[in-house]
């Protein structure tokens, strides 16, 4: 057997579902595969270019999209595991891989060749005879390829190869650097007096965290990836919250070896650079023209509308939660009188919801029963299947009548391997092309309490199972031909639309019924809370808003400076300042959700200038649960119709065009206005 053939990502998977051979992948197999499928792949489309006679559709585009399957393999697994389970190997072997895998895919993408045969395509794509998937996967890579650069001239050509290379390395240092500094900004706690208010479940958890770290008798409480910490909303000790609060404004933002300023600052600076290649003014200019928002000024417009009277509502929320206190209101006050005045107002205690947030109840009671009754899916527990990691749990999926859909993969707990916040992604991606069925993962952060001890949720720890598997339920149920447009790949400001309409069915009631049960009585989730949660929908909404659009802001500031610009900043703190100052949201009580230094979505995932894709979805989120409501809620037929129009086409046609196939018309913002109370 030659050693090609011994890596596991060599060939396609033989396991059901054509899960990756988990049990066999170890850290060495990552760069073979990665530099082996590289070179396959160019050889691939060399044989493109090669291909005698004029181009096809079958012969170019076709071809492409069965290009480069082993990379592929590798990547999806390799990302996987490094986002959720990381190692100093596993490091090391991103930052050698990330300038690779930007050279690599700028050879294809800039190769002048390939760009004039694709565009001979869609130069002529009226005579071609397309179907209505393939015309819009011609286009998708007629105007994916203009983005990236393919009809630049040599010279911006060979300038955009450096400064892809060098901002990969640049954004996975910065992910690097949060992880760490996260981390080692962990609260350590010597005396149990002060976690009062905390749950017997938080404080055993915060217990077992600290002995993890070799830290016996003592508790430790993990630093979030946005600002603040859940546990500020029971935690009594004001001292502490203030503590904890200010480690959290304070990732990768200490002179340390963590520190991303710098970085962060670099990242900013070959971002505008690279948009002035493209001919833009800004990166956010670049970025968002291929969005569904077209342009920086429609975003603008909609967040100036929203801005006023979110910051309005967080104001005067600030002064009840003083009058409250009886004492002026700090960020790390917030959360706690929050809760004080909930209780008091809507008679909602949130802490006492807990036992009836069991896990495993609110996934398979409540997550997958949702589902079922929607879609007919059902789901079983495979424990025989090998995953990347023992607490990563598979599931299969099948539709009504039994067939196959796929697995999902459910990774619930945080640790210190894996970065911060919740996420989706996929394994195998579902193509009718490859024959391939979806294989797809949700990552949360929830605290493991000690061995033996339940799980149970916090509410917006629920929300958040919810809403990750909105993103499943997109991957899973897609039903198209090609990978490239499988599932989530969609419109940066359209992808959190799913996800965000999956959140509809927590407090439905046929739902909420059937999982909200205290773990020990089996007692249901009483109806008074159930109807006082329904009225405190939009309580502390100016809060939520305005923390949010902070950080929103924040990206879109730092992405429209254009080069010359973005030369003359050298104090990030101070941007930052004063570009909330200028929008109208510098409300100390309510910091941004993110801070420039640990906004790792904007700095090392993919939402650079797309934050703001979280309320530009909302607006289709709130029109949608309308038309939910409106027929009838939790019914098949309703399933189908979201299936049929939208959920199953994945990105296969204009995102926007896919809701009009769904609603029957426009989205209105009104439904969102309204939600938030911000008519």
């Amino acid at each position: 057997m030659t050693e090609r053939t011994k890596n596991p990502f060599a060939e396609r998977s033989i396991l059901e579902y054509q899960l990756p051979a988990f049990s066999q992948i170890r850290e060495e197999h990552y760069l073979p595969a990665f530099y082996e499928g590289c070179q396959e792949q160019l050889v691939e489309v060399q044989a493109i270019l090669d291909t005698p006679g004029a181009a096809t559709f079958e012969n170019t585009i076709v071809a492409l999209e069965k290009s480069g399957q082993e990379l592929n393999r590798m990547l999806l697994v390799f990302y996987n595991k490094s986002s959720s389970d990381t190692s100093d190997a596993l490091e090391t072997i991103e930052e050698e891989l990330a300038p690779k895998l930007s050279a690599h895919q700028d050879a294809i993408n800039l190769n002048p060749a390939l760009f004039i045969r694709i565009k001979e395509l869609f130069d002529n794509r009226e005579s071609l005879d397309l179907n209505s998937e393939d015309a819009w996967l011609l286009e998708r890579y007629f105007k994916d390829l203009i983005f990236a650069g393919a009809h630049l001239s040599d010279e911006p050509r060979k300038r955009l190869k450096q400064l892809n290379e060098e901002l990969s390395k640049l954004e996975v240092q910065f992910s690097k650097n949060v992880l760490k500094d996260t981390n080692d900004l962990a609260v350590i706690v010597e005396n149990i007096e002060e976690l009062e208010g905390l749950s017997e479940n938080e404080i055993s958890a915060a217990s077992a965290a600290a002995k993890d770290r070799g830290l016996d008798g003592k508790w430790l409480i993990a630093m979030v990836n946005f600002t603040g910490n859940p546990v500020l909303d029971s935690l009594t000790n004001r001292e502490l919250r203030k503590k904890i609060m200010d480690a959290s404004k304070l990732k990768a933002n200490r002179s340390n070896e963590s520190d991303n300023k710098p970085i962060l600052l670099q990242i900013v600076r070959l971002r505008a650079e690279r948009a002035r290649l493209f001919g833009k003014q800004t990166h956010a200019e670049h970025v968002i023209a291929v969005q569904t928002a077209e342009h920086p000024d429609k975003v603008h417009a909609m967040l100036q509308k929203i801005a006023p009277a979110a910051v309005r509502n967080a104001k005067t929320e600030g002064e009840e939660l003083a009058k409250l206190s009886g004492e002026e209101i700090e960020s790390w006050d917030w959360g706690f009188y929050t809760e004080k005045l909930r209780l008091q107002r809507f008679n909602i205690d949130t802490s006492k919801m807990r036992p009836y947030f069991e896990l495993e109840r609110v996934l398979h009671e409540g997550v997958f029963f949702a589902a079922n009754k929607l879609f007919g899916i059902t789901f079983k527990e495979r424990p025989d299947l090998t995953t990347y990691h023992p607490e990563a749990r598979a599931f299969e999926v099948n539709n009504e009548g039994g067939t196959s859909l796929g697995l999902f993969i459910g990774d619930f707990y945080t640790r210190d391997s894996k970065r911060g916040g919740a996420w989706m992604n996929n394994l195998v991606d579902q193509s009718f092309l490859l024959n391939q069925l979806p294989v797809v993962v949700n990552n949360l952060n929830i605290p493991k309490p000690p061995s033996g001890k339940p799980t149970l949720l916090t509410y917006d720890e629920t929300t958040t199972l919810f809403h990750e598997f909105g993103h499943a339920l997109h991957g899973l149920l897609s039903q198209v031909k090609y990978p490239r447009v499988s599932g989530t790949n969609v419109q940066r400001d359209f992808v959190e639309f799913p996800s965000q309409v999956n959140e509809m069915w927590i407090l439905w009631p046929e739902v909420v019924e059937n999982y909200a049960r205290h773990y020990e009585t089996d007692e249901k989730l009483p109806q008074e809370w159930i109807d006082n949660l329904k009225a405190a929908s939009a309580f502390n909404e100016g809060h939520a808003t305005t923390s949010y659009l902070a950080a929103a802001v924040l990206d879109l500031a730092w992405h429209s400076l254009t080069s010359k610009e973005a030369q003359e900043v050298s104090d990030v703190e101070s941007f930052e300042a004063q570009v909330l100052k200028d929008y109208g949201l510098d409300f100390a009580p309510v910091p941004t959700r993110y801070r420039s230094t640990y906004f790792s979505h904007i700095f090392a995932g993919g939402y650079s200038a797309g934050y703001y894709g979280y309320i530009w979805s909302e607006v289709l989120d709130a029109d949608t649960v309308d038309w939910f409501k409106e027929n009838g809620g939790l019914l098949r037929k309703n399933g189908e119709h979201f299936r049929d129009t939208l959920l199953g086409r994945g990105g296969s046609i204009d995102s926007m065009q896919m809701f009009r196939n769904f609603r029957g018309r426009d989205s209105k913002i009104e439904p969102l206005l309204k939600r938030r109370e911000l008519l």
